[in-house]
């Protein structure tokens, strides 16, 4: 099994339907424009690149637990320290 692990604990929406549609967009509208795009970041002329919603969450792992106890919601408080531990590690520290 891999040994391999995130260089900082960060957890992307790469997933969701809009942000893939939005970046799949901007790719058409680069390979269709008819009068070529320079070297260099020029293609961003071609689409707003306010429009790719690419978010990124940060949280570390005395945050998670910190969270977990402070925590009112009957959901979150049925799970065990290791629980929120290892939730917090598929989302932010392995690949």
């Amino acid at each position: 099994m891999s040994r391999s692990v995130k260089k900082s604990p960060v957890a992307t929406d790469q997933k969701s339907p809009g942000s893939r549609w939005i970046k799949r967009q901007a790719n058409k509208a680069v390979r269709r424009y008819r009068s070529g795009v320079a070297n260099g970041k020029w293609y961003r002329k071609l689409f707003c690149p306010w429009n790719i919603c690419d978010y990124r969450f940060y949280k570390t792992k005395q945050q998670a637990i910190h969270e977990w106890k402070e925590s009112r919601y009957p959901r979150c408080r049925s799970k065990s320290q290791v629980e929120v531990i290892n939730d917090w590690e598929k989302f932010y520290k392995r690949k």
